[in-house]
């Protein structure tokens, strides 16, 4: 959850769900880039309700960071919360609209429902 919003993400990219901690800045990184954690290594924060411009970042119990293993990297994407694992059939899935240059879609696979939601 981001805002009032659910997203989902392929299952088989994330590596574990943790909650949030504080971060160690990184100098000169972009105001979504949280900094590092240590997480047998390092791995990179991304606030995506700052990256997604969804107004004013609060920071409480429920929110987590959902550790991904993408193109071979480990990253970290702070989120409002997580709510559960759900199964959807590829037919659910719409193509991500296509509204010219003023929406970015390069960030959504798709658009789906399920149920009244």
């Amino acid at each position: 959850m981001l805002g009032q919003e659910e997203y989902c993400i392929d299952i088989l990219k994330v590596q574990e769900i943790r909650g949030y901690d504080a971060v160690t800045r990184i100098a000169n990184a972009p105001d979504f880039i949280k900094g590092v954690i240590n997480l047998r290594g390092k791995s990179c924060d991304v606030d995506l309700r700052i990256k997604f411009r969804l107004g004013e970042v609060e920071y409480g119990g429920q929110t987590a960071v959902i550790v991904l293993n993408v193109l071979g990297r480990t990253i970290g994407m702070v989120v409002d919360r997580v709510s559960d694992v759900m199964s959807l059939n590829p037919e659910r899935i719409k193509p991500a609209p296509t509204s010219g240059a003023a929406l970015n879609t390069q960030y959504i696979q798709g658009l789906a429902t399920l149920d009244d939601r």
